[in-house]
């Protein structure tokens, strides 16, 4: 067969194999352009899920007619005045999307320039276009889609049900209005509303926010942190939430370099870098993030979706994500996401049947004093003078003074219940008490190493071949972390000393835990990653164990300690260690408001 050139039809065609991979796809470029465009206001309209119809209308600069008859041709565009890939500060500059969307469907563009008195239209359909006619319109441009794909029915075969697809092209408004706060957003089927999203006149943080708990659920507003940094002339900005607000997939975390939403393995790492110490590896945080760089320092030319970049400096970028969020949590102190007490709330209901009550068998009123004192846990705890004199102040005194409050009861063994001036705190002892561990090896690592204490007795333990070599292994790193261990034999260790944080704790089921926990670190994690590893499963076994008692003097030494880690509100795997029940809540529960 002989060489040829292709038709400007075919070419166009194979362009949109690339760029138009389903109708949310030519969403995109559509509503790229009308922000490019100097667009307030955008609305999109879908008929089942875009698969037969779909416009894009919007107010921008609009397009005179020649402008128009050129907009439909290959590489043509007004977003590269010098024709430089350098310093691309549009979302869209390829000159493909139009005439890629034209060869595959019937189109209709509508378009009315700034100051001019007349609307002009141009039809494609399957490549091939019409003359420029006037039409009415406002100003701006409006772009009619129907029959996507008609010309290529092989492409109908895997896109997914009208529903599928429809949750696609709102999931593309989403993340483009996530950047652009200041314009308006409007999407509409058949006949119903599906999405409003209204401008903001805010600053751009306060904007920011507002638009992120619209499409992010009202819970994340009040469970977010600012971002905002600076480094090397690149800038990080943007909304992450508290570690207890996170979900079992990264379906809320948005990325966007340049007002561009992109999927970027560096940025994701880095995510996952910061929130290394404070989630479980199944479980992601809720954030948005917006990265500003110097377009002679990124390459966004890699791939025709536009979700792809490259960074001069990942390096730089993944370093200042890591310590922006870092920053930020450490900031948040013991502070924890609302949306847990909210799910307490939601939990409680009312019992009305009659329930008769005997004081013989149940003591309501024993004092915190009868506790019984577990010297073990207290030799771990700060114990300051204020915590120390606080249960014998009485119960109305000095709750206000603290954000945890006061210590007023231990339920189950297992939680502390506290009074602050209005609300009542309760405490997971063991959550809790393990983070304050975790973050005292932390603290003992980074200054003059932790503290080892000798065993009188070494402990010796049998393993499995695998978990033997595995402990040997890791023999240099965890006497770092103050647990000393050699061979003593075949499959055979020896535990010699321990950190002294951990007080007495059980040796054999640390050492198993260790184990398990070593075989699932990857060996491209940093040595400060693995240590961390290694230190939230020491500190899970020293921690203050359910079914323990507590006396007030404990309690309340916790409650202050936790007061002054940053991170203890929530535990090394991402849960809250407490939750605060504001009393009007309670009293709306008891139907007092």
């Amino acid at each position: 067969m002989n060489i040829r050139l292709l038709s400007p039809t075919t070419i166009n065609r194979i362009a949109a194999g690339e760029v138009v991979e389903r109708p949310a796809s030519a969403i995109k470029e559509l509503v790229e352009n009308s922000i490019d465009a100097q667009a307030t206001t955008i609305e999109l309209i879908i008929s089942n899920g875009g698969l037969t119809f779909f416009s894009v209308t919007d107010d921008g600069i609009g397009m005179k007619p020649d402008e128009l008859s050129l907009s439909v041709e290959r590489h043509a565009t007004s977003k590269l005045p010098n024709d430089s890939l350098e310093n691309i500060s549009t979302l869209g500059f390829r000159g493909e999307a139009l005439p890629s969307i034209g060869s595959v469907s019937r189109m209709k563009i509508s378009s009315r320039a700034k100051q001019s008195v007349n609307a002009w239209m141009i039809k494609i359909e399957g490549g091939t276009k019409s003359e420029v006619l006037p039409c009415a319109l406002s100003q701006g441009t409006s772009i009619e889609v129907s029959d996507l794909f008609f010309s290529t029915p092989a492409r109908l075969k895997f896109l997914k049900t009208a529903k599928t697809e429809n949750s696609h092209c709102i999931d593309v408004i989403k993340r483009l209005a996530m950047a652009h706060p200041e314009i308006s957003f409007i999407v509409r089927d058949d006949n119903r509303s599906l999405l409003k999203l209204s401008k903001s006149t805010e600053d751009l943080f306060s904007s920011r926010l507002q638009r992120l708990d619209a499409i992010m659920g009202n819970q994340f507003a009040e469970n977010a942190l600012l971002i905002d940094s600076e480094r090397e002339n690149i800038k990080v900005t943007g909304h992450i939430g508290l570690p207890t607000l996170n979900r079992g997939n990264s379906s809320l975390q948005f990325l966007f370099v340049n007002g561009r939403p992109v999927k970027e393995r560096i940025l994701y790492g880095a995510v996952r870098g910061a929130y290394r110490d404070f989630l479980a590896h199944d479980r992601h945080p809720l954030l948005a993030l917006f990265l500003d760089i110097p377009p002679d320092q990124l390459d966004i030319n890699v791939h025709p979706a536009k979700t792809e970049v490259r960074f001069e400096n990942p390096g730089i970028i993944r370093g200042l994500i890591v310590s922006a969020l870092k920053h930020a949590l450490a900031e948040a102190g013991h502070r924890a996401a609302t949306n847990t007490s909210k799910f307490a709330l939601g939990a409680m209901h009312t019992e009305y049947e009659k329930i008769s009550y005997n004081n013989s068998q149940h003591n309501f009123l024993q004092p915190l004093k009868q506790f019984s004192t577990d010297s073990k846990f207290l030799n771990q705890l700060d114990l300051s003078p204020s915590a120390r004199n606080i249960d014998e102040q009485g119960p109305e005194n000095n709750h206000s003074e603290y954000p945890l409050g006061v210590a007023r009861a231990q339920l189950h063994k297992t939680y502390i219940v506290s009074q602050t001036q209005n609300s009542i705190v309760i405490v997971d002892q063991h959550a809790a008490h393990e983070r304050l561990v975790y973050e005292s090896m932390k603290n003992a690592l980074k200054k003059e190493g932790v503290i080892r204490q000798g065993l009188l007795i070494p402990e010796i333990i049998e393993l499995e071949t695998a978990a033997t070599e595995l402990i040997l292994h890791w023999a240099e790193q965890l006497a770092e972390l103050g647990l000393v261990v050699e061979s003593f034999g075949k499959n055979t260790i020896i535990v010699r000393e321990t950190p002294a944080l951990l007080g007495e704790v059980d040796v054999k089921g640390l050492i198993n835990n260790l184990a398990d926990d070593l075989a699932e670190i990857e060996e491209a994690a940093t040595l400060h990653e693995k240590l961390s590893h290694v230190s939230a499963t020491m500190a899970c076994h020293s921690s203050v164990r359910a079914g323990r008692s507590l006396n007030g003097e404990e309690m309340n030494a916790l409650l202050r300690q936790m007061e002054n880690t940053p991170h203890s509100g929530q535990c090394n795997h991402g849960r809250p260690t407490y939750v605060e029940l504001k009393l009007s809540d309670i009293e709306k529960l008891f139907g007092r408001r």
